[in-house]
């Protein structure tokens, strides 16, 4: 019988134009109950990450903090685990490392680093998971692949958290999903993009569920040990769940229905988002959920009744 995970709920990604400024909004981020701060990886308006989580971590108390995720292409593995380990030693071991193969465009094309495509994208991932993980281990490392090559090489400073930071790596296909059963202890379920636009159709109930099951027969025993995690893009707290999934339909140029269908938004009262929540849990397992910044508030009354649940 499968025992659910408590609930874990994170927000993140925002900017500030000071230390101070942004001590408080980590602050709030702890205070509203959420479990973890998160910040993405690109080259646009955004803080770089490691250095705003140590932040973020020497204004809190109990916050978790962690990359959601950092674009490998972005630093060589070998820099990747030193930096990690940094981050988890200075905040005293609450980092979670999240790491995927980069998908947006415009930040290779605007820094000139060469963007493969998709397939090669994810083996230099595959390859680089190893060797981020070898290098937080204890010994040295020694690695020859296709696409990195590591020469008895001892990782340090080794990280708080023994063997490591809990790894996440999120995925659309089965490819991506089946590698992160396998390896990572968060999995983040996400829809396929089309030509650069999200597929919102892939983001439906029944689409999430055959990841989940993807994600289940990859991991074999190890499946009740994973955390499942969502990202909701949008939220409409409404006594009217139907007008507030049509107002988030003409945001996002899809139904109502669609946006009813989704694992990517929530729209309702905080009592029937609660219970969607704990359905999603109950049919999919998933127990880590993640919103967008500009929700975190509106979405606190949803956190304070579940976390920890």
């Amino acid at each position: 019988m499968v025992v659910n995970r408590r609930f874990r709920f994170a927000t993140g990604g925002f900017y500030a134009p000071s230390a101070r400024e942004y001590a408080g909004l980590a602050r709030k981020v702890e205070d509203l109950g959420y479990a973890a701060l998160l910040l993405p990886d690109h080259f646009g308006e955004q803080l770089s990450p490691f250095a705003a989580l140590v932040a973020a971590a020497n204004a809190t108390t109990t916050l978790r903090v962690g990359t959601f995720v950092c674009d490998n292409d972005f630093r060589h593995p070998a820099v990747l685990a030193k930096e990690a380990a940094t981050v988890d030693l200075l905040t005293d071991g609450r980092l979670e490392l999240g790491i995927g193969a980069g998908y947006l465009g415009p930040d290779y094309a605007k820094t000139g680093i060469p963007y493969d495509d998709a397939g090669t994208r994810v083996s230099r991932l595959f390859e680089a998971v190893t060797v981020v993980k070898g290098l937080l281990g204890p010994t040295p490392v020694t690695y020859s692949g296709e696409y990195y090559r590591i020469a008895d090489l001892d990782g340090f400073p080794k990280p708080r958290q023994q063997p490591y930071p809990p790894l996440l790596i999120a995925g659309g296909g089965q490819r991506m999903l089946s590698f992160a059963a396998r390896e990572a202890d968060i999995v983040g379920l996400i829809m396929k993009s089309r030509e650069g636009a999200l597929d919102f159709e892939d983001g439906s109930v029944a689409a999430t569920a055959r990841r989940v099951d993807w994600v289940r027969t990859a991991a074999g025993t190890r499946f009740d040990d994973l955390e499942l995690n969502i990202l909701i893009l949008d939220v409409r707290i409404t006594a009217d769940r139907r007008d507030g999934a049509a107002q988030i339909g003409r945001t996002w140029g899809i139904s109502a229905d669609q946006v009813l269908d989704s694992v990517h938004f929530l729209v309702g009262t905080t009592d029937q988002i609660a219970d969607q929540l704990q359905d999603w849990r109950d049919q999919l397992s998933i127990s880590y959920i993640a919103v967008m910044p500009e929700f975190m508030d509106q979405f606190a009354p949803v956190v304070s009744r579940l976390a920890g649940t």
